[in-house]
């Protein structure tokens, strides 16, 4: 008993020893992705309390307090929520702590970037503290977390559209005729993917004998935004190009098929998983991959978009020059810590707390799947319409982007 209390107390030590070493290794330079790692930790522990905590919280009367005890679906689905809360709660705080940061003499650059033990106590309290509140506060955030994943959608749409237009403005710069023949490939290609996998996507979505009407109606209007985008994009008064308007067909044709295989696998018309009522376990774990890649991509891609995060504008450097002269090295320190902050810390957190009730419903279905669909990630008919309403705001906002300039030209744009 004694040498096993010893060992206890051996590995604890050393896995203090080790949280503290990693902790004091992250620098200015990789915080953004620390604040990933900690985002995707936030997931796996949802994603592992999903399949293991339901017989667990069975037990908790403030939160199995019904007359009937609910399905084993809706605990798991509590406790993904309950875990996305203090996540939520987490990052909303540092984004509010963090309003107003211009440059790195604040105070605060220093809580954004360091105090990693405390932030990660914090998190970690937070969390646990989330399965002591109450089901209605719960539910309350789950018709919230709706709202706020349609926001977390909006900003991805924003981000792809800056991305795009920068690729076309870069390669269009070098002005050589190897990087125009490039730009012609890459969209011919896009358009040619584009229309192979809408005729896949008929194929898949509107099989015979089935009235499909609606899967139809999805694909068939993704092709007219992707058509009424190339005609704007290539107009004679429009500054287009052709490169930008491939890529974003190409993106709206990808989040039909995404919002079509999202559809429950009962579904007549979900011709993709007719024969496959259940999903390995190795289907889930890519699914979940490709979820917190993308989730961590944004709010990083985010974190970097001088267009949308850049802080207000700094004095002019000289506006507040010391009366008397300092010596070269206080000098020089005083110029580090005057350097204005290259994003927007307030909106970095931001964009966190918005992925966290995005990847709570991605988790949950939504929070309307069932029976065998509890089980599956990312199915139901809110992840349905969520998807293909985002495909057609990306071509409006795309389209927007290109018509609003001759609309109002005395504007910038």
């Amino acid at each position: 008993m004694w040498a096993a209390s010893c060992l206890a107390s051996c590995c604890a030590a050393c896995a203090c020893d080790a949280c503290r070493t990693v902790v004091s290794g992250i620098s200015r330079r990789s915080a953004r992705i620390a604040y990933c790692g900690l985002f995707a930790l936030s997931l796996i522990v949802s994603w592992i309390l999903r399949e293991v905590a339901a017989p667990l919280m069975e037990k908790l009367p403030w939160i199995n307090n019904f007359h009937h005890t609910p399905s084993r679906e809706w605990f798991e689905t509590d406790a993904v929520l309950r875990v996305s809360l203090g996540n939520f709660l987490f990052f909303t705080i540092l984004a509010i702590l963090m309003v107003g940061v211009k440059n790195q003499r604040d105070p605060r650059d220093g809580l954004h970037h360091g105090g990693w033990m405390m932030k990660i106590i914090c998190w970690c309290l937070l969390v646990i503290f989330m399965f002591f509140l109450p089901n209605e506060i719960i539910n309350f955030y789950e018709t919230s977390s709706k709202f706020g994943s349609g926001l977390f959608l909006l900003v991805q749409v924003v981000l792809l559209l800056d991305f795009v237009h920068r690729w076309n403005d870069t390669w269009v710069g070098y002005d050589e005729q190897f990087w125009y023949i490039a730009l012609f490939v890459v969209s011919l290609f896009c358009y040619g993917a584009t229309f192979v996998f809408s005729g896949l996507l008929f194929h898949w979505f509107t099989p015979s004998g089935h009235d499909c009407g609606l899967n139809t109606f999805f694909i068939v209007m993704t092709l007219i935004s992707v058509f009424v985008s190339a005609v704007v994009a290539l107009h004679p008064t429009v500054s287009g190009s052709i490169l930008p308007a491939s890529i974003i067909s190409l993106y709206c044709t990808y989040l039909c098929y995404s919002a079509l295989a999202s559809e429950p696998r009962e579904y007549e018309c979900n011709g993709l998983h007719k024969h496959s009522k259940a999903v390995s376990t190795g289907t889930l774990t890519l699914g979940l991959l490709t979820t917190v890649l993308s989730v961590v991509y944004s709010a990083v891609r985010a974190g970097s978009s001088t267009t949308l995060l850049s802080p207000p504008s700094s004095p002019r450097a000289g506006a507040g020059k010391p009366l008397l002269p300092l010596d070269k090295v206080e000098e020089h320190e005083e110029k580090e810590k005057a350097k204005p902050v290259t994003y927007s810390y307030s909106f970095f957190h931001l964009i966190f707390s918005l992925a966290s009730m995005y990847s709570a419903m991605l988790l949950t279905g939504w929070s309307t799947s069932v029976g065998e669909s509890g089980r599956l990630v990312d199915v139901g008919w809110p992840s349905v319409w969520v998807r293909i309403v985002t495909g057609w705001a990306t071509a409006a906002l795309y389209i927007w982007s290109l018509a609003a300039p001759i609309l109002f030209p005395e504007r910038e744009f």
